[in-house]
């Protein structure tokens, strides 16, 4: 077997993986561009350019996996070299507690997320069903609903050759960034029409009138920056019309945050104007439900002529928006390609998923991709150590990182001047960034607040990240000792409390009953050896079991329950082969509108992949269902020591 060098950039890409968990960073807003190299060129759809608790009582997950908490690990990805020497230093599965399979079918190898399009979510809405786009046409108004929020526009006032320059402005290609239009038989009627004509077949551009040589012009240019984010102008809106308009979001790799402010800005609109109910990952195709408060489908539909990797489709009007949580979980499909497993392997390995499941462990991502984990900070923040926390964030670190990080790192460790540091950073809005920010302003006899600039999801994903490893582990020892059968002293749910099974009662449980909890002053632990395992890890850690609120409410953790078993639904898998590695293998919805027809597949192809599909509820890592198929360490190091032939 001939071996081939390891694409490095592909295995940060395995680590940045969508399931069910957000990316709370603030996203650039994106302009439409060629593919930045290394990106994906011809996916079939390159003509598109333009939780409350859940019912295990965890408390609400973000829904993608992409949780880059530091600044270094949201700023793309190095070169090959400099990213191998980052990883020497990152964490393994074993670190984070992920040691057990529940099958014993032998593991084999495959490359998962070679292209974005391989990896395919829909969300399955509060009803069950899976949500796709499908329909692009605009809804009928109700009775009664005769006038709109914008008035129909005459199709002849704007000429050809004025749409083809506004359509260049709309699309960041005007370099004199507007467009001037005289409006011919001057009148105010005609202006306004000229106006409405251009804000509403051009969403993202504002207009303006000037005089120039005695005649008034029409200005066109993009709205950006304050304007972007000015308050929306209130329109007529009819009574009998929902005030919200639902509407299904197709996007291609790009992350749900991302595309909300993409959405904001051609809308001019705050992106607190949208709801939906969870994130989901960048590099992938995901289609979801989202909900903005009054703005016509009509308006939502002109996106599409000038939005890059993003389509808006299936609308409605209804009278509430969506809440983070209510989504009832996710389907995937995924492509592993290239595939050493024997057609038994897979048999016996997808039969295992399908009947049995997967340790329901939290994901590789919870835990950061650099130097200094997550949890580490989150144990500091709950031993109220601020220093501490301070330190980890902020000192230098081992492998590489982007240069201006390295020079940040640098200038807090010789000065522990805030501002100084600050100075060496061009994104402020980093995590980094902030907690400089607010050392600044505060002062460092002031850690707790200045700690409080950070965005509060992005604080709580710190002690979520403890509480996960604290879980991680504690699950591995319960499969080590008891294996895959309910035992006396075990938990289950009755409704949402937690009730201690008698030996009696453990005859008539399964695995899949058993929850294990996540640490807190609210919760109760199993009364078998394992459950008092969790007073010692906390107790090494420096932390009290029986004292798990905090100084700060913040960081009081309450707990939860998780189930330790996740057997996913719907599940079904075909080998196939194909020839040539650039297709895509999976039909997407936004191919099925535009009539393309289904990729064809060549059974005397040289290459072989695993197509699988499933679906599992919120807050579960699809990563680790596919890891119990593969048998492999889903780490970015291991991926990294791995011998190079695993690729071919």
């Amino acid at each position: 077997m001939r071996e081939r060098k390891v694409d490095y950039g592909y295995i940060l890409r395995l680590a940045l993986m969508a399931d069910s968990e957000p990316t709370p960073v603030p996203a650039q807003v994106g302009e439409k561009r060629s593919c930045p190299e290394g990106e994906e060129k011809d996916t079939p759809s390159k003509k598109l350019r333009a939780e409350k608790d859940n019912k295990n009582g965890d408390p609400p997950q973000p829904d993608d996996e992409e949780e880059a908490l530091e600044g270094d690990a949201s700023d793309g990805e190095e070169d090959g070299e400099t990213f191998a020497d980052m990883m020497k230093h990152g964490l393994t599965e074993v670190d984070v507690g992920i040691l057990k399979y529940v099958s014993d079918h032998k593991g084999f190898s495959g490359i998962l997320k070679e292209r974005y399009s391989d990896f395919v979510v829909h969300e399955i809405n509060k009803q069950g069903k899976i949500v796709h786009l499908d329909d692009l046409s605009i809804p009928a108004e109700v009775e009664g609903a005769s006038e709109v929020e914008e008035q129909p526009v005459e199709s002849d006032v704007l000429t050809e050759e004025q749409k083809k320059q506004l359509g260049e402005l709309q699309l960041f290609k005007n370099k004199e960034a507007n467009v001037s239009i005289q409006v011919v038989d001057d009148t105010k009627e005609k202006r306004t029409l000229v106006h409405k004509a251009i804000k509403t077949q051009f969403p993202g551009l504002e207009t303006k009138t000037e005089e120039k040589e005695g005649c008034k012009f029409i200005v066109a240019y993009h709205a950006a920056g304050k304007k972007a984010l000015a308050a929306p102008r209130k329109h007529f809106w009819p009574k009998n019309r929902g005030s919200f308009c639902h509407f299904v979001l197709y996007k291609e790799n790009k992350d749900t945050m991302e595309a909300i402010n993409v959405l904001s800005k051609f809308l001019r609109l705050r992106p607190n104007m949208f709801s939906y109910m969870g994130t989901k990952d960048k590099r992938a195709i995901t289609v979801q439900e989202i909900a903005v408060l009054k703005i016509t489908a009509e308006r939502l539909s002109h996106l599409n002529k000038c939005l890059m990797n993003l389509k808006l489709g299936n609308f409605s009007y209804k009278n509430h928006p969506l809440k983070l949580g209510e989504l009832q979980g996710n389907h995937f499909t995924v492509v592993i390609r290239n595939i050493s497993g024997t057609d038994e392997q897979v048999q016996q390995a997808m039969t295992s998923l399908r009947q049995t499941g997967f340790i329901n462990y939290y994901g590789m991502q919870r835990f950061g991709t650099t130097a200094v984990p997550t949890q580490q900070v989150g144990r500091a923040i709950l031993k109220n150590d601020w220093n501490e926390v301070v330190d980890l964030i902020l000192k230098p670190r081992p492998g590489a990182e982007k240069e201006f990080l390295v020079r940040c790192r640098e200038e807090w460790a010789k000065t522990q001047d805030p501002e100084a540091a600050l100075k060496k950073l061009p994104n402020k809005r980093c995590v980094e960034g902030q907690l400089l920010r607010g050392l600044a302003m505060y002062g460092k006899k002031n850690i707790v607040t200045a700690f409080g600039l950070i965005p509060r999801n992005n604080r709580l994903m710190y002690i979520h990240s403890y509480q996960s490893v604290v879980w991680n582990t504690m699950v591995s020892r319960r499969i080590e000792a008891f294996g895959l059968k309910a035992v006396e002293g075990d938990l289950v749910l009755r409704g949402t409390t937690a009730h201690v099974l008698s030996a009696e009662e453990a005859e008539s449980h399964s695995i899949h009953d058993i929850v294990m909890p996540l640490p807190g002053f609210d919760v109760i632990y199993p009364t078998h050896h394992v459950g008092k395992g969790y007073g010692e890890l906390l107790s090494a850690d420096g932390l009290d079991i029986n004292n798990m609120r905090h100084k700060v409410k913040d960081y009081s953790l309450a707990g939860a329950y998780r189930r330790i078993i996740i057997r996913p639904s719907d599940v079904s898998w075909e080998v196939i082969q194909y020839e040539d590695p650039r297709l895509s293998l999976v039909h997407s919805d936004f191919e099925k509108l535009e009539n393309k027809p289904a990729p064809v597949v060549n059974n005397e192809g040289k290459y072989r992949a695993l197509k699988l599909e499933f679906s599992l509820p919120p807050s579960t890592y699809a990563t680790m269902a596919i890891r119990e198929v593969l048998k492999l360490d889903t780490s970015i190091k291991k991926q990294t020591q791995l011998n190079t032939t695993w690729f071919n």
